[in-house]
């Protein structure tokens, strides 16, 4: 096991920010986990886990051990005329594991094409897109308890999933490093296509879509939208859509009537961040050197390479300002800051 020291964090957060981690440890199995949690060193030093950190913003340097899982295996460990459990490593790559599956004819996860990251990080934060979750094929997320060593199975019901969120992102579980995310995906075509623009692409193409097809237009809607991080630093969507009452809802449309908007089972309504934003007149804005993007103006990016944390979270800070002023309603960060 390699430990690093005074590790530069720029290729392990999509923002492209030249922060530096005291300490770097990239670990490739629970046996790993199990050794460090005996050091002593390791047990008093400050810790945190990232996967491509394509969800984080470093404000400053990391004063601190951060680790990083390399555990790379998919191993098959149960399956029916119509599923198959994948027992899936932590630091396997989101996209190509959706790669492989689509190619495979398995589905549940097709909707979650090109989203930046790794699998452990992905099951932490429950990332969706048109319409999916990653919650609704998760079994268990497996874990090891960085002070104890103790490997502990998490069931999905235990992982308390909602919009963007899990029980990984509360604090009583910062102790709780996962290793692998146990899947459950189909034999069988069960496509989402609740989105319009995905639908119509989607059925455009072919009458019996496979989960190649979904994948495939769904990549086309994220490039023509968003950024390509290795090219322009960013971390995706920045703000979560605000969930507001059907009642406060009404109040925005008489105001807005074209304003967008999603239905959810309980009554209440999801309204579009980066319509919001958008609306402010925000879209291409630029503050030193971060900006909103110019073709979505859900994503903040890192406009000519030298921004900072604080210049990305300096311009969040006035966006959310803007929206509160023009709409009265709260946009929080997707991004988790990391000081």
């Amino acid at each position: 096991m390699e430990i690093l020291q005074s590790y530069s964090l720029r290729e392990h957060n999509t923002f492209g920010i030249d922060a530096q981690a005291d300490w770097f440890i990239p670990f490739a199995s629970i046996e790993d986990l199990q050794l460090l949690s005996r050091d002593e060193y390791f047990q008093e030093c400050r810790c945190i886990t990232i996967g491509e950190g394509s969800n984080l913003l470093f404000l400053t340097n990391f004063h601190g051990i951060v680790l990083h899982s390399v555990i790379q295996s998919i191993e098959r460990l149960a399956e029916t005329a119509d599923t198959v459990d994948l027992l899936v490593g932590s630091g396997v790559k989101w996209d190509d594991f959706v790669a492989q599956m689509a190619e495979a004819e398995l589905y549940g996860v097709e909707n979650l094409s090109l989203i930046p990251g790794e699998v452990g990080a992905a099951a932490v934060q429950n990332i969706g897109a048109y319409g999916a979750e990653i919650c609704e094929v998760i079994r268990e997320v497996h874990t090891v308890h960085r002070r104890t060593g103790e490997v502990r199975h998490f069931a999905v019901e235990e992982c308390n999933y909602s919009y963007r969120h899990s029980f990984f992102k509360e604090p009583e579980a910062a102790d709780y490093i996962v290793t692998h995310v146990l899947l459950r995906l189909s034999k069988h075509p069960h496509l989402k296509l609740d989105y319009a623009d995905l639908r119509q692409r989607v059925e455009a193409r072919t009458a019996t879509p496979t989960a190649c097809d979904v994948r495939r237009e769904v990549i086309r809607i994220r490039q023509e939208k968003l950024p390509d991080p290795k090219v322009l630093g960013n971390a995706g969507s920045f703000f979560m859509n605000p969930i507001i009452s059907a009642e406060a809802f009404e109040r925005l449309r008489e105001a807005y009537p074209e304003a967008p908007h999603y239905d959810l089972p309980d009554g209440q309504v999801k309204v579009p961040a980066g319509w919001l934003i958008d609306r402010c007149g925000l879209k291409g804005y630029r503050l030193g050197h971060a900006a909103v993007y110019e073709r979505q103006a859900l994503v903040l990016v890192n406009a000519d390479g030298e921004a900072t944390g604080q210049d990305i979270a300096r311009l969040a800070e006035y966006v959310q300002e803007q929206v509160a002023e023009r709409f009265g309603l709260q946009i929080t960060p997707e991004v988790r800051y990391i000081s």
